[in-house]
């Protein structure tokens, strides 16, 4: 099966480039094109992609926007010729790095980056641990699944939402997401995870957990039904 991808680059011949070494591996299919932040955050907010090759100097911002604005994490290729922004695709857990101008060889290398971490992520698609860790308050804090609510983003800062209190850690979704029991919880929005097993009801693209109501994004409602086995 074909990886489906969107190329982020606002220069034409360099996109089309991108294009030519996908359609030559015969292993992508391009879903789109985008040539800047607010056209890449638009069509990822309907579509899901497996992958973006994303360059970093585009109009409208840079390319590390487009991942703090969209509701999951798709695998990320960063496409640049500036050797600083290494660091910052660290931060953003990027699978690999293509230096402008590379080969298609190059390319080749960091496209089996990518399947051999789609693979491992797919046969363990699920942390099974009853509990996480967490910092707060200066101290390692175990909280078990089942009192967890919800966790919502707050900035730098995720709190976790339980029937008796609520715990602030340095964390971000984006790194939670891959951390917790995915049988338990699934991500419903960009700043939002939620325990499957203590919404009480939806309505709309709202579910309500508790007494607190945790909107669902576009990009994440085809999963929610799916999970939830909405008819």
């Amino acid at each position: 099966m074909k990886l489906s991808c969107i190329i982020v680059e606002d220069l034409q011949v360099a996109a089309d480039y991108l294009k030519g070494c996908c359609e030559k591996s015969g292993r992508i299919e391009v879903k789109a094109h985008c040539t800047n932040v607010t056209e890449a955050i638009n069509f990822l907010d309907t579509n899901s992609v497996d992958l973006i090759f994303l360059d970093v100097e585009i109009p409208g911002g840079q390319g590390f926007d487009v991942l703090d604005k969209i509701a999951y994490s798709p695998k990320v290729i960063l496409t640049t010729s500036k050797t600083e922004y290494a660091y910052n695709g660290f931060e953003y857990n990027v699978t690999d790095f293509l230096k402008k101008p590379f080969s298609y060889q190059r390319f080749s290398d960091a496209l089996k980056k990518i399947e051999a971490t789609t693979t491992t992520s797919k046969n363990n698609d699920s942390n099974d641990d009853d509990h996480i860790f967490i910092k707060s308050d200066g101290k390692l804090v175990r909280l078990k699944n089942d009192d967890i609510l919800y966790i919502e983003s707050m900035g730098d800062y995720v709190k976790f939402v339980s029937a008796e209190k609520k715990y602030v850690a340095l964390n971000t979704i984006k790194n939670l997401e891959t951390k917790v029991n995915t049988r338990q919880f699934i991500k419903v929005h960009r700043s939002y995870i939620v325990n499957i097993s203590k919404v009480d009801n939806i309505r709309e693209n709202t579910l309500f957990v508790k007494g607190s109501e945790i909107p669902v994004s576009k990009a994440c409602k085809a999963e929610v039904i799916r999970r939830f086995n909405i008819i």
